[in-house]
């Protein structure tokens, strides 16, 4: 059982200052919430009022529509900007916009940017609650979380488990975001790639590092793949696609190596046949799908206890 009620902090930046016993809070407001999905009307009052807005200096399908259906779920109000037919071509600068933003009272701003640090900045000059979808080679915390949640619900634990991560994991925020929230978790990390693509350092962190596959594989009871970052072919990490897929796709038969009925996971989006074989990728044993749909649980879990968290600082005489 669970020892908090709510966020303490007012931004979810990242999984490292996350408590134990807050992710497991999430998680089990996340199993909660999921039952929303289940009503015919799908939504709760519980944001009524709020104001979301999705501020993505960077690409994404996933993870935008995830967190505006999470928000309208929880009948608040959600605002997309496209940054690309905003003010920020004519120059305005990140925190000028975000300023903009909150003077016009809202109250979540949901953010995704090449820059490392940018949503931090975000959080230090801003009422509202920032929450991090994405920041540069750093971290993508509700990933992690949804991965959390998804391993939990399928194997009944996260304690214990060897999760196997492959790919590219240098420029990888979700592999760094997993790491860090798979092992406060209890669970043993694994990165596997080839060495151009995955350091050493990494076993500082606490990752046991492997460039052969089939060794990261054995008895991993979660194999986590990663999507091929292309464009890293131009700057010469990799002699080809092809000479990667040789070495590290995971095949039918090299997804044998792990345990028996082992997890198939993807962030997305996937290229199938380069890092992942499609009868993998729809196989049995993914649940590529279900990391999908858990996001939207996962993140209205955060919205909400970030929510609680504002109203509990109010009460107690704090900033809301």
């Amino acid at each position: 059982m669970t020892t908090v009620d709510s966020l303490s902090a007012k931004d979810l930046l990242g999984i490292e200052p996350l408590s134990r016993d807050e992710i497991q809070l999430i998680l089990d407001t996340a199993r909660t919430l999921s039952d929303v999905a289940k009503h015919p009307i799908k939504k709760v009052p519980a944001l009524r009022g709020r104001t979301m807005v999705n501020l993505f200096y960077e690409a994404s399908t996933r993870t935008r529509t995830s967190f505006e259906l999470a928000a309208v779920r929880l009948s608040a109000d959600v605002v997309n900007i496209n940054v690309q037919a905003s003010s920020v071509v004519k120059g305005e600068t990140l925190l000028d916009t975000a300023r903009t933003l909150e003077a016009m009272t809202v109250d979540f701003i949901v953010m995704r940017h090449g820059s490392s640090g940018a949503p931090h900045m975000l959080a230090r000059n801003l009422k509202a609650s920032v929450i991090n979808a994405g920041d540069g080679q750093h971290e993508h915390p509700t990933q992690a979380l949804l991965d959390l949640y998804t391993v939990r619900e399928k194997l009944g634990s996260i304690e214990g488990k060897t999760i196997t991560l492959i790919g590219d994991i240098q420029h990888s925020r979700v592999a760094r975001s997993d790491l860090i929230a798979f092992t406060k978790m209890g669970a043993k990390v694994r990165f596997c790639g080839p060495p151009t693509l995955l350091s050493a350092d990494f076993g500082a962190l606490g990752a046991e590092v492997h460039h052969d596959l089939k060794s990261a594989l054995t008895g991993a009871d979660v194999v986590y793949v990663l999507r091929l970052q292309f464009e890293r072919h131009r700057m010469g990490l990799m002699p080809s696609v092809k000479a990667y897929t040789q070495q590290y796709a995971i095949t039918s038969e090299r997804v044998k190596w792990a345990k028996p009925g082992a997890l198939v996971m993807h962030p997305g989006p996937m290229n199938r046949g380069v890092e992942i074989a499609p009868e993998v990728a729809d196989g049995p044993t993914s649940v590529i799908v279900d990391q999908v749909a858990n996001g939207i649980a996962v993140r209205m879990a955060v919205l909400y206890l970030l929510e609680a968290g504002r109203t509990k600082r109010a009460a107690a005489g704090g900033v809301s």
